[in-house]
């Protein structure tokens, strides 16, 4: 089969062996898998001497074999993968043995994937399969962070610095599915129009000042991936008892604010990382009844996979990258 890998120090496409099922497994077909930013980080992460690793976390395919005592799935089923190995309950934190598809196991930037079977949910017939095969891992991240740990409420608004991630495009339409006002920041006017488009209520200039732009607004909640660049200006947009939920860090992992005026606006601050299956099952219940998409900006075939990472690496895309494994 052929496969993306980062072997050695390089990136490259290569031929593996079709993988075989164990007890409890089965092998998936891709159909397409999605793009994360986090694939772009493997090579920091895993260093130059490492044999060949399989990256991707998202994917959708079909069934091709299954392992002894697997029953709820067979093969030709149409199905997703969640790529939240083994956290499988709702529980306040990953247990420790948690890991996601693609680092250190091989992931779905490949043409057949074997992993349990329980890590498999059916494919919702409702999306194509380039939906299907973007959708877990950022709708994942956008669910717990936004239900799960920010306990969005009907009525209450949400305000989302960076409108283009894809993470922030199942937010967006998460929360306007549950009710809240959403207020988005992007430096391009081109994103700021298509989040507007897809359900934000107001969408401000990232570079504006906060506080002026957003002095009539009474924000209940903040969710940030941004870190350093975002952090601060968000705790002074936050109402008082206010809540910021935190996800990721793209510009720095590491911030500085004035804890006295924290203890004092009474705020609550929380991580926050991917989610479980419950989770997952629960968002896929909340996309079938408001019948929400996810969003693709783009579809790659696997051999321009290193031109579709330069978009992701760039920040160019508004939603999500799919990369078509096979038709």
């Amino acid at each position: 089969m052929k496969a993306f890998v980062y072997e050695v120090g390089e990136w490259k496409l290569k031929e593996m062996e079709d993988p075989v099922p164990g007890p409890g497994e089965a092998v998936v077909s891709l159909k397409v898998s999605g793009l994360n930013r986090r694939d772009l980080y493997i090579p920091g992460r895993i260093g130059p001497d490492k044999e060949a690793v399989v990256i991707g976390s998202d994917g959708a395919g079909v069934v091709s074999r299954v392992g002894e005592g697997v029953s709820r799935f067979k093969e030709g089923d149409e199905v997703i993968i969640n790529p939240a190995l083994g956290w499988m309950e709702q529980s306040a934190a990953p247990p420790a043995s948690f890991e996601i598809l693609g680092m250190p196991d091989n992931g779905t930037m490949a043409e057949k994937i074997v992993l349990p079977a329980d890590q498999l949910e059916p494919k919702p017939a409702s999306l194509s399969w380039e939906e299907a095969g973007v959708l877990s891992l950022a709708a994942m991240t956008g669910y717990r962070a936004l239900v799960t740990r920010g306990q969005i409420e009907d009525g209450q608004t949400v305000f989302i610095p960076g409108a283009g991630s894809g993470v922030a495009t199942y937010l967006i339409q998460f929360a306007k599915a549950l009710g809240a006002r959403v207020l988005v920041s992007s430096r391009s006017a081109d994103k700021r129009n298509r989040a507007v488009g897809i359900g934000a209520d107001r969408a401000i200039d990232t570079n504006a000042d906060w506080k002026e732009e957003l002095k009539d607004e009474t924000i209940d909640l903040v969710i940030d991936s941004v870190g350093e660049a975002t952090f601060n200006r968000s705790l002074e947009v936050l109402k008082k008892g206010g809540r910021i939920v935190t996800f990721g860090a793209t510009t720095n992992d590491h911030i500085h604010f004035d804890l006295r005026s924290f203890f004092y606006g009474q705020y609550d601050l929380l991580g926050s990382t991917m989610g479980n299956r419950e989770e997952l099952r629960a968002l896929l219940k909340l996309m079938e009844e408001k019948d929400i998409h996810p969003i693709v900006d783009s579809v790659y075939p696997l051999g321009d996979i290193l031109t579709a990472m330069d978009k992701l690496e760039n920040s160019t895309q508004f939603g999500k990258v799919a990369i078509r494994i096979m038709e």
